[in-house]
Parts: C-alpha cells; structure tokens; sequence
C-alpha cells in the first residue's frame, strides 16, 4: 500500500501568502488611474490600454509557462516573478512618459505570469490527499488580495502621492525572500507531462466545450478587468472621494472572493454548468440595481453582484480541466491565463466607449456583459456533479 503523502501546511501557508501578495500587485493600476487622471489628464482609453497592457503580458504568456512547467519544474520563478513584478510597478509613480508607463506595465505582468503556474503546481504537489480544498483556499487568498488592494493603495497614494510607489517595493522583497527559502525544491516538480502531440489530441477532441468555457472567461474578464477600470473613474467623475470609491470597490471584490468560494461547493452539489449560467444571468440585474438605488440597498446590490459574477472564478478552470483531464496545468493556463488576456485586450474598446458616449455607457454595457457570458454558458457541456459522482461510484 502506498503511503499517504504528507501535507505541508507551513508551505501552502508561505505559497497563500505569497498568492495573496501577488493578486493584490495583480490589482495596482486600476487604484492609481484616478491619481494618474488627476495629475496628467489621461483619457480614458489610455487609461484602459494601460491596465490590458499588464493583463495581456500577464495572461497569454500563462499557457506556455503552463506547459513547460510540467516537463521541468523551475521554483525560482515564484519568488523571481514576485520581486520582478513588485519592482516593476514601484516605479510607476517615478514616470511620467506615458509610453514607459504602458512599459512598466507590460513587463510588470510577465512577473505574475510566472508566478501563477509554478504556484499553482507547488501547491498540488504539497496538498496529500486534499489538492482540490487546498488549491481553492489557495486561490481564494489571491482573490482576497484582489479586494484588499485598493484599501491600501488608495490612502497611499491619496497622502503621499503617486511617488509613494517606490515604497510598494518592500512587501515584494519580503515575500520573495520567503519564497526563496520555503518554496518546493526541483526535485519534486514537474516530470509527467504529456507530448505535444497528446496535447494537440486533446484540444481537438474537446475543441467544441473548450470554446464555449474560453468564451465565457473571457467576457466574464472583460466584464471583471473593464469594471476595475472603469469604476473609480466613474466614481471620481460621480464627486465621490478617493477613499469612499476605494471601499466600493473592496466590496465589490471581498463578496467575489466569498462568492468563489460558494461557488466551488455548490457547483460540486449541483453541478458546474448550472452554477456559471446561474450566476452570470443574476449578475446583470444585480449590477443595475446597484446603479439605480441608493444607500445601503445600493451597498448591498453591489456586494451580491460582485460574488455573483466571481462565483464561478473557479468553476470555470476545474471545468476545462475537466474537459482535457489529462491536460490540467494546460486547462488552467488556457482559462486563467488565456481567457482572461482576451478580456483584458477588449478592455480597450470600453475606454473608448468611455471617452466617445461617456462613463455611465461604458458602465452599462459592463454590466450587461455577465448576462451574454451566462447565455453562452448554456452551450457548455452539462457533466454529472462531483457529488453525483460520489454516489454512483459507491
């Protein structure tokens, strides 16, 4: 009998924090566009082009980390990618050319997009018997980071002004040294991925459900990267100050952060395709009774939307895995990575929806988005439910 594998709870611990870390670097541009606004009149679809040039680098290069990660692993690139990416953006607020600033961005990215697969693959490997809870906690401190970000920033940059960014620098230094010291060894990454030409096998075969789940990630980004965008500039034109705008969006993403983590246990119960159309449809609604009420009937449309439209952040990944089982590393990459760079491209057209029709369109039409993502979802493949599974194997 095989003995069970030990789980390394001090290590997942470090890789959470690390994730927790990264997400809220991840989250950095759209907090200073009001202060970049303000200080050089940025129009909004430079502002918008500034955010999809970190997304783009920090997306489409995942697949392909993905990919060779699973033939060799290279643990460096965590805390490399970490470090890279918090030098990166600290020195932001030190420029004033734009295009050294969509620079900054773009490289910024590559340091996320390192990061993410080789984590993910760590945690997995130092999971034992409980890969899928732990892989979701670990995702669900990356979405807490998210919501955090703009908390933190916000005032940062509200007191001291965007040179403040040198000083972001320091929690990137502190974690890659973590990191550098507690992060798997080589020798138990990577080694049993499959050929090239499995892996072509494998989109072919599944080529019709995979393009239903890319499809809905990535309108589900865009809808997720335009409003992070988009949102405080809103507010900012709406006269509402810094710090209230930086609480709406913390509300928006901590309920997203919960509703993952509710969507995950449901989707096992009832299955994931009812989960994702179900919650993409009742995100749109949400979303408009946030604009058209106020106070804390507002507060609360806001909050349910938000865990409405990340309800199925991870639902959507373990279902393109699900699609190529034999290909996981690759399904993550592809949806995490891939999709979402899609989304973050097409964030370009919002601002300039933005700039020719005015804020309030651009919000409206993100707002309609889950409701076209969640239509899409309906030609996903409709699989048996983890815990039907459960029973039927009994």
């Amino acid at each position: 009998m095989k003995p069970k594998q030990p789980i390394e709870y001090s290590t997942i611990g470090i890789l959470s924090l690390a994730h927790m870390l990264n997400d809220m670097y991840s989250n950095y541009l759209p907090q200073m566009l009001p202060f970049l606004v303000a200080a050089t009149a940025l129009s909004t679809t430079r502002a918008a082009i500034l955010v999809s040039a970190f997304t783009i680098s920090s997306s489409f290069i995942q697949p392909i980390f993905g990919y060779f990660l699973d033939r060799q692993g290279k643990r460096w690139l965590v805390h490399v990618g970490t470090l890279w990416m918090a030098i990166m953006l600290s020195l932001t607020g030190l420029v004033t050319n734009y295009l050294l600033l969509v620079l900054l961005a773009t490289l910024a990215g590559l340091g996320t997009a390192a990061f993410h697969p080789q984590a993910s693959t760590m945690i997995t490997v130092v999971s034992g018997d409980r890969k899928a809870v732990l892989l979701s906690t670990f995702i669900a401190f990356g979405n807490i980071g998210f919501a955090l970000s703009p908390l933190l920033l916000v005032p940062l940059f509200q007191i001291y002004g965007l040179s403040a960014t040198v000083y972001t620098v320091i929690p990137g230094i502190l974690v890659a040294l973590l990191l550098f010291f507690f992060a798997p060894k080589n020798n138990v990454l990577g080694g049993n991925a499959p050929t090239l030409s499995e892996v072509l096998h494998s989109l072919q075969t599944a080529r019709k459900e995979l393009l239903a789940i890319t499809s809905v990630i990535a309108i589900r980004a865009l809808a997720y990267t335009g409003l992070l965008t988009i949102l405080p500039l809103y507010f900012q034109a709406q006269n509402l100050s810094s710090i209230a705008s930086s609480h709406l969006v913390f509300i928006m993403l901590f309920s997203g952060a919960i509703g993952g983590i509710l969507g995950g246990y449901i989707s096992d119960r009832y299955g994931r395709k009812l989960l994702i159309v179900s919650s993409l449809v009742l995100a749109t609604p949400l979303f408009y009774g946030f604009s058209h009420t106020q106070g804390i009937l507002s507060i609360v449309f806001l909050a349910l939307a938000g865990a409405s439209l990340l309800s199925s952040f991870s639902v959507t990944v373990v279902a393109a895995q699900e699609a190529i089982p034999n290909n996981k590393s690759l399904a993550a990459g592809l949806t995490m990575g891939f999709a979402g760079g899609i989304g973050g491209l097409l964030v370009i057209i919002i601002g300039h929806i933005g700039d020719l029709y005015g804020l309030a369109t651009a919000i409206s039409v993100l707002f309609f988005l889950p409701l076209v993502a969640g239509i899409i979802a309906l030609f996903m493949k409709n699989r048996p439910s983890a815990k039907a599974e459960r029973i039927a194997a009994r």
